[in-house]
């Protein structure tokens, strides 16, 4: 295996190869294409009765899933896989952002630094991630969303994966059931490859936990994320099959441990804690907006998909300050869950994460062919220099304040091999009887 995540073509390229190598298991084919015309690939293994699909690739920051999946659909493509795969077709969508994965392959060899990756980190806004369904009133969803929910609907799998990598913290999963079994299987397995477990991430804040790591995604009416956040959990691709007694597992391993993540001991100071949390984001936020202020003037229009999550990004950061403040996030009604170290770390590391992505984005355009003669290439001179201080500032900052540590690539793969293998076990035994669409 790798010790880099892999691009796109070497995923396309390795599952063609796996497809010659067992024609009578394994068929690759192309399911729909992209906003920018990039074919999106399914390849799938076994003939059995019913169907498990694993989709990699949904966030563009996050490449290690299509290498997960590669691992699996070897595993499976063995003549002697184990008995519990025979009556299973599986089916892995490689790449289900490949015009977002493609901007981020700057930085996948490495090195494996805060300021590498940041300085080259790529993930579009909200309403162009492909797993959420659009909100607007008759807006259609996006080819991408589009060739995942019809194979959805074709497949009635009884497992959905979606794999994810998030950048700094610690593994969970989040399902639309229960999986009993399902936490254990991931202690063992996190504790074996030294990878932390996260007991309150940021993700799913306030979500139930049947489990250490595992957690419930809400339904409708119930709490899901902060309010300063445009989340639709039970409106997305993962609660999409529900209906046909899909569970959905959104697996994360993280690129960089946190060891604190899942300490559950009491926070000496929450109210002091917070207050540094909630000030430090709204100061940095308001620096980041004054440059681009200065230069968005000058903007040519080929930076609009790098602007438009950075002000998507500092459009938010003012709202969960205002929610991490103190006086909101401590009242005893309509505040945050009891804050324990994990939960003040994962509100530390979102909102150092929030800023370092702006700035990172902002640095991009800044750095995309700009004219830099005359008064407006000195404005765009001068503040090209401030963002590259403050970015390097704040990624070692991060780095340092998180103690964070690599986890090598081979052990992100193995981690969510493991757990996408644990998930499918438990759903064949405890899943609910599919029911019909109407």
């Amino acid at each position: 295996m790798p010790a880099r995540y892999l691009t796109v073509d070497e995923l396309t390229s390795r599952a063609r190869g796996l497809a010659a190598a067992h024609p009578d298991r394994a068929v690759l084919r192309r399911i729909g294409y992209s906003r920018a015309g990039e074919p999106i690939r399914l390849l799938s293994i076994g003939r059995g009765s019913r169907h498990a699909l694993v989709v990699a690739g949904p966030h563009a920051n996050e490449p290690v899933g299509g290498m997960t999946a590669l691992r699996l659909a070897r595993y499976l493509a063995r003549p002697d896989r184990p008995g519990r795969a025979m009556d299973t077709t599986w089916h892995f969508v490689l790449c289900l952002d490949p015009d977002g994965a493609r901007r981020n392959e700057r930085w996948l060899k490495g090195p494996m630094t805060f300021a590498q990756h940041y300085r080259h980190f790529f993930r579009p806004g909200f309403a162009e991630q492909p797993e959420w369904l659009p909100t607007e009133p008759g807006a259609e969803p996006m080819p991408e969303t589009r060739a995942l929910l019809g194979l959805q609907d074709e497949l009635r799998p009884y497992l959905q994966c979606s794999l994810h990598g998030v950048d700094v913290g610690g593994s969970f999963v989040q399902l639309t059931r229960r999986l009993p079994g399902l936490p254990e299987r991931l202690g063992r397995s996190a504790a074996d490859l030294r990878i932390p477990v996260e007991l309150g991430p940021y993700d799913a804040f306030f979500w139930p936990s049947p489990g250490p790591g595992v957690y419930d995604m809400p339904r409708p009416q119930e709490t899901d994320q902060f309010h300063s956040l445009p989340a639709a959990t039970a409106t997305s691709t993962w609660f999409h099959p529900h209906a046909y007694g899909t569970v959905t597992a959104v697996v994360e391993a993280p690129m960089w441990g946190v060891e604190e993540v899942g300490d559950t001991s009491a926070h000496p100071d929450p109210p002091g804690a917070l207050e540094i949390i909630s000030n430090s984001l709204r100061q940095d936020a308001l620096f980041l907006a004054g440059l681009l202020e200065r230069v968005r003037p000058g903007l040519p229009a080929t930076v609009g998909p790098l602007l438009a999550p950075v002000d998507e990004y500092l459009a938010i950061c003012g709202g969960l300050a205002d929610e991490w403040a103190p006086e909101a996030a401590l009242r005893e009604t309509g505040g945050l869950p009891p804050l324990n170290r994990a939960r003040i770390m994962a509100l530390r590391i979102a909102a150092r994460r929030l800023i370092v992505r702006t700035a990172g984005l902002l640095h991009q355009m800044l750095a995309a062919g700009h004219d830099t003669d005359g008064a407006e290439g000195a404005e765009v001179t001068g503040v090209r220099a401030s963002l590259d201080l403050f970015l390097t500032r704040r990624c070692d900052a991060f780095e340092a304040d998180c103690r964070a540590r690599w986890i090598p690539v081979h052990d992100q793969v193995e981690h969510q091999f493991r757990i996408v293998l644990a998930a499918s076990e438990l759903a064949a035994r405890f899943r609910e009887p599919r029911a019909v669409r109407a």
